[in-house]
């Protein structure tokens, strides 16, 4: 065979796969065939042994050449034996030059390479300490001891009318004056470290687990916690100039706890404290607490008085016996003075525990030292004061920064409020008219004295409150009676039962007890229920309504009075009129109190303010709702079921930069065709029913009067398209020496036998809308459109003849009853008149056999051939009787 077609010797070195990437090197710079080849002739021997290595080690040699190019010596010859030009044989091979960061590391394999060396990880360590140090050190030096100084110069806060101009400027009044160390007594300081910080003698000024705290609660989005030592919390309170909720100013205070707690002796910092802490009532330091509470110097308070005041520094809002139910409606003065006793006694037993209080001076102290009554600003007298203390309450509640009653009081804050200037003057002015005019203690001191009205007016557009009335001056009576009071509200919830009834409908009394909407009829106002007094109340599915003892309710109306006897047939409309209790009383048991309940919260009123919906009366006001949320919740229906919740406050300002600006988020409660036909319904209220004492000239006028049991409290609430007025009466003797805080019977009061809300109320709510729309064009309601189904309830049934609404002739925009009725046939003219509203008049149009079972049976019951005039009196062949309803009344 020749030399030529003789088989290649093979590969000593890598093989064939080393071959070809020699191969596929570029002309010039080509390696050997292999690491370990002979660089001779072709017909060199091949059968020599492989050297060690073989392919593997070839591959190796391939990719660290890869990897480096050109040998060590810097290359440029002919290829070595090593492979590349310049290159190192096997035995010879050095690595790449080592990096300062060896990582990934440079001689490892596989995950080897990424595992940071002790090296690695001890220098970063070193190096992160050495710049968190150099950091620490840095912001040390960069902060600054704060100055008790310029902490006592608060600011005023400026509230502004609607308009812009300026209401009043308060809040900074001078009511802190700085002690010196040794005029602080002893007990004080003892009594704020054993509540506040027992290691405060010791301690470095901060505590890292409070912090951490704080941090963590913050970064999870919940409510903000100060400093936990007392040298933290004076150093939050002493910095005014900085009062935001966040992590960086956390980080700052740190720093300068540190730096007060390593420069300042601890007297300075305990001095600073107490004189910087805010203790309620605008009080900042302990000589203004002292004055504030008890009339006297700081140094003079005993180690009683010390505690409480130790309490405050909880937090005054809730240890306060005077309460602050203006910030937080669980801020009673019950709750707070069982709050401050417990706290108090806590704060003295903790002190015998530390032996700063010997056991037999803690012996001495059994009794709580109450303190004196808050004292009032003269700038807040009148209606200001409520003005302010409820736009305050406002910002503090709904702002989303974190600032806080003390934040506020601070000052430097413009407060732009939604307050008309006019209108409020009005109606403070239409109050003290009717108020002189009717209400005289002496004349009348058994009937005549802790008489109270509350009013509150509302734009039913925006929600925004235009003007209250809290009470006579704020300086003297503290109670706000426009906001919440407890005085029930009567027969003005009717209209919140009526949109049930139109929203979720009457149960089938023989569907199943879980009614969906399949087995619910829609009302409309032209369904019939019994007007009869002392009605047996039903259960939906018929069976009677029992109480837990198993006692029936038998619902009276205002007077005793039965409507329409002998078949007591009357539509909701009429009943919503003359303010009957019994239709709907009957009319919550069929649509379910609870969707009556879910009606008014929709409308506006809070969950807090509603008495239980377990029992009928519910449905005729035992909540207790306060005036601006029964206004409110009445503008819902004027502006056809949109609701937009009360609010005072337009914008708040800080040093030109806005810190809260309201937004009005509307949200739907019910359709426009159940708001509109619940305002047509009350409309009939005020042209023909209990409130034609609120009709306006020229005006459409909506509106409900309200008169509770044992005739505790008279309402009016009503509306025009553009504004909605809340109107309260009632007498409650609210002096805090007063424990029980009972509502007291109006039966004489004003010289009247009976107050309803057809009286002063409704008096009050004409001549203050009178003034407050001059000058602003009249509006109509909307059109109702027809609604519901014609029903009958509590134990009623279709007559062959349906009675139409004792009320005016029917309105084009009425729609039929869908109730197949009979038309009887003529019958003979009657010897004997009938009267229009006696539907079963023996000889008249219809049959006689009327039931009389308190409504739970109807014969044929005819009706009237004509409709009533508006000037028509009660229907019944009994005494006339009272028009303004009942207990739950009107």
């Amino acid at each position: 065979m020749s030399e030529h077609r003789r088989k290649p010797p093979e590969s000593q070195g890598g093989g064939r796969a080393a071959a070809r990437r020699a191969a596929q090197q570029p002309s010039g710079r080509r390696a050997a065939p292999a690491r370990d080849a002979v660089a001779g002739s072709p017909s060199a021997p091949h059968g020599e042994p492989r050297p060690a290595g073989g392919r593997a080690e070839a591959r190796r040699a391939a990719q660290r050449g890869g990897r480096r190019r050109g040998a060590e010596s810097g290359g440029g010859g002919p290829a070595g034996p090593g492979g590349r030009r310049g290159g190192a044989g096997p035995g010879n091979r050095r690595p790449g030059k080592k990096r300062i960061i060896d990582y990934p590391r440079y001689n490892k394999r596989g995950w080897r390479r990424w595992m940071p060396s002790w090296k690695l990880v001890s220098g970063l360590c070193v190096g992160f300490l050495g710049t968190l140090v150099a950091v620490i050190a840095i912001a040390y030096w960069m902060v600054s001891v704060p100055n008790v100084a310029q902490a006592a110069q608060a600011q005023n806060n400026v509230y502004f009318w609607a308009d812009g101009s300026q209401m009043v400027a308060t809040g900074g009044e001078v009511n802190r004056q700085i002690i010196p160390y040794e005029k602080i007594p002893a007990a004080m300081r003892y009594a704020v470290i054993s509540a506040e910080n027992k290691t405060f003698e010791t301690d470095s000024g901060v505590d890292p687990q409070g912090i951490a705290r704080a941090l963590l609660n913050m970064a999870k989005g919940g409510h903000t916690q100060g400093g936990s030592t007392i040298t933290q919390q004076y150093v939050k309170n002493a910095r005014l100039d900085d009062q935001s909720q966040t992590i960086t100013r956390k980080f700052k205070e740190l720093f300068i706890s540190i730096k007060v707690g390593a420069t300042k002796k601890k007297s300075e910092i305990m001095a600073g404290y107490l004189n910087t802490a805010y203790y309620g009532r605008g009080a900042y330091g302990l000589q203004a607490a002292a004055r504030t509470y008890y009339s006297k110097d700081a140094k003079d308070l005993d180690p009683s008085q010390c505690a409480f005041l130790a309490s405050l520094l909880k937090g005054a809002t809730y240890f306060d016996p005077a309460g602050a139910t203006e910030i937080d409606p669980a801020a009673t003065p019950e709750q707070n003075t069982k709050n401050a006793m417990n706290r108090w006694a806590w704060i003295l037993d903790q002190e015998v525990k530390d032996d700063h209080l010997s056991a037999a001076d803690r012996a001495k102290y059994k009794q709580f030292p109450m303190p004196d009554k808050p004292k009032k600003n003269a700038q807040l007298s009148g209606q200001i004061g409520y003005l302010v203390s409820l736009a305050k309450a406002y910002f503090v509640n709904n702002n989303t920064q974190g600032i806080t009653a003390a934040d506020l009081d601070q000052g430097g804050y413009e407060i732009h409020t939604t307050f008309d200037k006019k209108k409020v003057q009005a109606l403070e002015d239409v109050v003290k008219k009717v108020r002189k005019e009717n209400i005289d203690p002496k004349k009348r001191p058994k009937y005549d004295t802790f008489v109270q009205f509350g009013a509150a007016s509302v734009d039913t557009k925006s929600g925004a409150i235009k003007a209250l009335y809290g009470g006579e001056d704020a300086t003297k009576h503290f109670t706000n009676n426009a906001d919440q009071t407890g005085a029930q509200v009567g027969s003005t919830f009717k209209p919140f039962v009526l949109a049930a009834a139109m929203e979720y409908g009457k149960r089938d009394p023989k569907g199943p007890a879980d009614q969906g909407d399949s087995e619910r009829t829609p009302v409309s106002p032209k369904s019939i229920y019994s007007g009869m007094n002392k009605l047996k109340i039903k259960n939906y599915d018929g069976t009677i309504w029992t109480d837990k003892d198993g006692g029936q309710w038998l619902q009276t109306n205002d007077g005793d009075e039965s409507y329409n006897p002998p078949s007591y047939a009357i539509d909701l409309r009429y009943a919503m009129q003359e303010s009957a209790n019994t239709p709907y009383v009957q009319l919550g048991m069929d649509v379910g109190t609870d969707k009556v309940k879910d009606v008014a919260l929709a409308a506006g009123l809070r969950k807090d303010s509603l008495a239980s919906s377990s029992v009928p009366s519910f449905s005729i006001g035992t909540s207790s709702p306060s005036a601006i949320r029964m206004a409110g919740a009445y503008a819902t229906f004027a502006t056809s079921g949109m609701h937009h919740d009360p609010y005072s406050v337009d914008k708040v300002d800080k040093q030109g930069r806005v810190v809260y600006q309201h937004d009005d988020k509307a949200t739907r409660a019910f359709s426009a065709a159940i708001a509109d036909n619940v305002t047509d319904v009350l409309k009939n209220v005020v042209e023909k029913g209990t409130g034609t004492n609120a009709q306006l000239s020229g005006r459409d006028v909506a509106g409900k009067t309200g008169t509770t049991d044992g005739n505790r409290s008279a309402w009016f609430v009503g509306y025009t398209p553009q504004l909605s007025t809340a109107v309260s009466m009632y007498r409650l003797d609210d002096n805090e020496t007063n424990k029980k805080r009972e509502f007291l019977k109006m039966f004489g009061t004003g010289g009247q036998e009976k107050i309803h809300g057809a009286s002063f109320p409704a008096t009050i709510w004409h001549d203050y809308m009178e003034q407050a729309l001059n000058g602003v064009p009249a509006a109509a309601f909307p059109t109702p459109e027809p609604i519901g189904d014609k029903v009958y309830g509590g134990g009623m049934s279709p007559s062959p003849s349906a009675p139409p609404s004792p009320s005016d002739s029917p309105k084009p925009s009425d729609s039929p009853s869908p109730t197949p009725s009979v038309t009887p046939s003529k019958s003979p003219k009657p010897t004997k008149s009938c009267g229009k509203w006696d539907w079963n008049c023996s000889g008249g149009p219809g049959g006689t056999n009327a039931g009389a079972d308190q409504g739970t049976t109807t014969g044929n019951v005819g009706g009237p051939s004509g409709s009533p005039s508006p000037s028509s009196s009660k229907p019944g062949n009994g005494p006339q009787g009272n028009i303004f309803g009942g207990p739950g009344g009107g």
